[in-house]
């Protein structure tokens, strides 16, 4: 611990110039969504990208190599099948810092896009001094217009605001669930230097410096997109159920109650439930619990030609 207090004080007293701002992802076949990460978040300030590739076999490692000739972007190839993430996503930061020279380090999956308060950037809400920022995240729901030829999950209008607090067993076992709705954890940014490790999902952070310089950051939301299409979800859920086959994974309970249900032949049915038609979102937003949040879908006309 003490080591790596004194590594985050060296560096605070010795860097110079504007803050480096690095972003890490762990991928595996994320062909549809890689290419908007990244090119949304060089548009919302970020510096270098390390991109680990845990054995993509859909042309996601390919997309990845085309883009270094337009970004700082590193790609490390991890053909292990084991999912360690918690350790590869601190190996990533740690290579953030000492061959991309970050100063902080947006921990990210390809699905997540992090959104700064209009008219800023990302790193107009960090400090140099930072240790471990939380911020918000928020999943954005399916609506009918999503069965629609043409649609793209970046059209998405409606967000969760304020979650229901489902429980583990009902999160498993309750037929009538609808799991975009619950509760989602926070997304942490983290200084690389003192950094000791990353927890799983990215959701925290042990770090030499954390107990004075953590703080929440409220101008920057993390929109998430977990499920865009039937077909993603599917292959989602065949990649995990794998995993809790043959790893010692830890993943949340939503995933293994999609697991049981791909088992049972049920995923399709459970896809269903994600949809919202008119009425339900009228419902929804009247109670608080979705809201229109057209920001994310301007950002994404704005930085990738996307249509809104």
């Amino acid at each position: 611990m003490l080591h790596k207090t004194l590594q985050y004080w060296t560096h605070r007293l010795t860097r110079k110039g504007p803050i480096r701002l690095a972003m890490t992802l762990l991928v595996r076949n994320e062909i549809d969504i890689i290419e908007d990460n990244i090119r949304f978040h060089a548009a919302q300030g970020v510096d270098c990208f390390a991109v680990m590739d845990n054995g993509s076999t859909d042309g996601t490692r390919e997309r990845l190599e085309s883009l270094k000739s337009e970004f700082d972007l590193h790609v490390i190839d991890q053909p292990a099948q084991n999912y360690q993430q918690a350790l590869w996503m601190t190996q990533l930061a740690e290579y953030a810092r000492t061959t991309l020279k970050a100063d902080l380090v947006i921990s990210n999956d390809a699905d997540e896009f992090w959104l700064a308060a209009e008219g800023t950037t990302l790193k107009d809400h960090l400090r140099t001094d930072d240790s471990v920022v939380t911020l918000k995240r928020r999943n954005m729901v399916l609506t009918e217009e999503c069965l629609q030829p043409g649609y793209h999950y970046s059209q998405a209008q409606f967000a969760v605001k304020n979650p229901i607090l489902y429980s583990s067993d009902t999160q498993i076992n309750d037929t009538a669930v609808s799991m975009l709705l619950v509760k989602i954890s926070p997304k942490t940014i983290v200084n690389p230097h003192g950094l000791i490790k990353l927890k799983g999902g990215n959701h925290r952070a042990k770090h030499g410096w954390r107990w004075i310089n953590a703080r929440e950051e409220s101008g920057i939301v993390v929109y998430h997109y977990p499920i865009r299409n039937y077909a993603q979800f599917e292959a989602n859920i065949i990649n995990r159920q794998r995993l809790l086959r043959d790893t010692n994974a830890r993943m949340g309970d939503h995933y293994r109650r999609w697991v049981k249900l791909y088992e049972q032949g049920l995923l399709e049915q459970e896809f269903g439930k994600f949809i919202l038609s008119a009425s339900d979102i009228e419902t929804t937003n009247r109670i608080g619990l979705t809201e229109k949040c057209p920001v994310i879908a301007n950002a994404f006309e704005h930085c990738l030609n996307r249509p809104a």
